[in-house]
């Protein structure tokens, strides 16, 4: 293949994606390309007008997101890259480009105006190679290129284009498909790279790679290598060839050599010197002019280029200036506590999976051998979980003359931790050591990738969301319920008695699961009777989950709340329910609950809510991390997302619990 040559050439350097596009990190991945993924932090708000043909805008585009990264990494990463790769994608139909649709009407139109044509995709790829210097000085230089193909759509239905977009899959796509999926079926021909359409040119990128490693400069040339010419402000000595193969790079209908960098290409990202270095470079047999920027590291200055039009291109290059001072000991002591704060979760959830805490509710002071032998571990293992418990106060240790260390609960142990306990976090802390965990330890690939990573986790592909583990084995959907029983078993009270409800009669908790939460409002509002809403897989087990004198108040349906009929309330509660759930399926819920609601109805909400200017740690963003399909919300979001479907929110209660809570009134 093409590209094996190449990769002697990059072992030991470090190669930039500078793209999250999971489609990308595979086609990358599966040609043998060893990267890191350093996303762009550069908006794509370049205004399209201004490009005389599509693939310009995707050269443009990708170049500033690779120019975004080369400068940055020196700067915020303390370390210079070898190579960083932009590229962007588009779809153009009738001189329009068509990017990534902002909701499914936009979907609609851009597949609809696709209906029966040929388009084109074009996806613009832009490398540039850093050569770090003796004096801390960056030299830049950049190759692009782009790549076109044809592609043709069959004439669509409206039944095929809406059953294609309510998929959800053209919500993320170039042009709102993805041919590479479900999208395939809407295409009638392919004509050129079916990989460029996918998101990347990979056979035109691996000729590129091949011209900057593997072409020696021809004899014409050799004299030449490493001319280079100094650019001052008013842009003269610059080459007239450098200007002259910009302009007529738009006649060529597929750029097979690297293109050459005018000053206003190359400089709509940070510049930092005043004197810019046009550096000759060879490109097979023929001579191509690409800017070089000299960058100090540690510097934080601004220079300006007019180009030959007299246009200002004004850049700035932000570094900190930072102070070199002693360590203070809060600093250590945040950084240290964040660093171990998986060792802390680990040996809790380790302590609660062999029952730890349960052994010695029943059998206070034993010592770390008797332990031991109760749990079937070893003796050291033993007495290294059990030191570290103690010293995370989940357990008190006894000193006794002449006798090895009594250990027993602490008073957060017995409450929260013993299984039996009332207000026991037990079960979902199981759910945390057997679900969330492994997907955390994959985080990298999620953040990199934008998806959860259950596949990789358990060997299987990911459901929908949270709530189909309900409907896997008994022992799954035990655990699962367990887990969601223990929060509603602890924030239950505090979400119940959070407002006055006394108006309301009947209430239907959607989504209930075992029904803990449905008692404490019968529990803390005497004159109301809930219903619990659920899956039937959830009310065939509900019963294991229930009081021993349940209150007759509360009673169980079965169903999907997003197909089936909703039971008649006066009120509907939603806890933990809308963060699991895309955009699309939220809307569909809170319609429906909104369709049963009459004047005066009302909808309690209990989520964690986000701080409003994301300050601070919390919960709800650090479980985003999950990569769940659902969103995380701050009460005002929630607030508008509720009103946008009729409901008036009247209180808002942050608390000091697992849940917050907000009540809203139906119009």
């Amino acid at each position: 293949m093409v590209l094996n040559p190449v990769i002697s050439k990059l072992s030991g350097k470090l190669v930039v994606l500078a793209s999250a596009s999971p489609r990308r990190l595979e086609i990358l991945r599966n040609a043998g390309l060893r990267f890191e993924v350093v996303p762009s932090w550069f908006k794509e708000t370049l205004d399209k007008r201004l490009f005389k043909a599509p693939h310009e805008y995707a050269v443009e585009t990708a170049k500033q997101k690779a120019l975004e990264v080369a400068r940055r990494m020196p700067v915020k990463h303390l370390k210079t890259p070898d190579i960083v790769i932009g590229a962007d994608t588009i779809v153009a139909v009738d001189g329009m480009i068509l990017e990534k649709p902002v909701n499914k009407h936009d979907a609609y139109r851009m597949l609809s105006s696709l209906s029966g044509k040929e388009h084109s995709v074009y996806t613009g790829v832009a490398i540039i190679v850093c050569h770090e210097k003796e004096n801390e000085e960056v030299d830049y230089q950049l190759m692009d290129f782009y790549e076109e193909t044809k592609v043709k759509f069959a004439d669509l239905s409206e039944d095929m284009l809406w059953e294609y977009i309510n998929s959800g899959e053209p919500m993320d796509k170039a042009g709102g498909y993805g041919i590479q999926s479900l999208g395939g079926m809407l295409v009638e021909y392919v004509h050129g790279d079916f990989l460029n359409v996918v998101g990347f040119p990979l056979n035109h990128f691996c000729k590129q790679l091949d011209l900057i490693y593997n072409q020696p400069p021809s004899s014409s040339s050799e004299e030449e290598e490493g001319e280079s010419v100094y650019l001052s402000h008013n842009g003269t000595h610059a080459p007239s060839a450098v200007q002259s193969d910009h302009n007529s790079s738009s006649e060529h209908k597929l750029s097979s050599e690297p293109r050459a960098i005018s000053v206003s290409d190359s400089l709509n990202s940070p510049s930092t010197s005043p004197t810019h270095k046009m550096k000759k470079t060879i490109s097979g047999s023929e001579d191509s002019w690409t800017l070089v920027n000299s960058l100090s590291k540690h510097d934080d200055r601004e220079a300006e280029l007019h180009d030959s039009n007299n246009t200002t291109c004004k850049q700035q290059l932000f570094v900190p200036n930072v102070t070199e001072r002693a360590p203070k000991k809060e600093d250590l002591e945040q950084i240290t506590k964040l660093m171990d704060g998986f060792k802390a979760s680990k040996a809790l959830f380790t302590a609660s999976k062999l029952s730890v805490f349960d052994l010695l509710h029943d059998k206070p002071g034993l010592d770390a051998a008797q332990v031991a032998h109760e749990i079937k571990a070893s003796l050291k293992g033993t007495e290294c979980l059990l030191e570290a418990c103690v010293s995370l106060g989940l357990l008190g240790s006894k000193e006794r003359p002449s006798q090895k260390p009594a250990y027993e609960n602490t008073e957060l142990a017995t409450h929260y931790l013993r299984s039996g306990a009332r207000l026991s976090l037990h079960g979902y802390i199981q759910h945390c050591n057997d679900t969330v965990w492994p997907l955390f330890s994959h985080l990298d690939s999620a953040v990199q990738e934008g998806a959860t990573q259950h596949e990789r986790a358990f060997s299987r592909k990911a459901k929908d969301n949270s709530q189909d583990a309900r409907c896997n084995s008994r022992e799954v959907k035990l655990r699962f319920m367990n887990a969601m029983h223990s929060i509603a078993t602890v924030a239950g009270e505090t979400v119940a008695t959070a407002f006055d409800l006394s108006g309301f009669k009947t209430a239907c908790d959607l989504g209930g699961c075992t029904g803990a939460m449905a008692y404490e409002f019968t529990k803390a509002h005497p004159g109301l009777s809930v219903t619990v809403f659920d899956l039937p897989t959830v009310v065939e087990m509900s019963e294991h989950f229930q009081p021993r004198h349940a209150d007759n108040r509360v009673s169980f349906a079965s169903g999907d709340f997003f197909k089936d009929k909703l039971p008649k309330a006066d009120l509907y509660i939603l806890a933990r329910i809308l963060h699991d759930w895309p955009d699309e399926k939220v809307h569909i819920l809170l319609s429906k609950i909104a369709d049963a609601c009459t004047s005066g109805c009302g909808l309690l909400l209990s989520e964690i809510f986000l701080d409003e200017d994301r300050a601070g740690p919390s919960r709800g963003l650090l479980q985003a991390l999950s990569m769940s399909e659902g969103k995380q919300r701050s009460a005002s979001e929630y607030s508008l997302l509720l009103k946008s479907h009729g409901f008036i929110t009247t209180h808002t209660r942050h608390t000091d619990n697992l849940l917050d809570a907000m009540l809203c009134i139906k119009a």
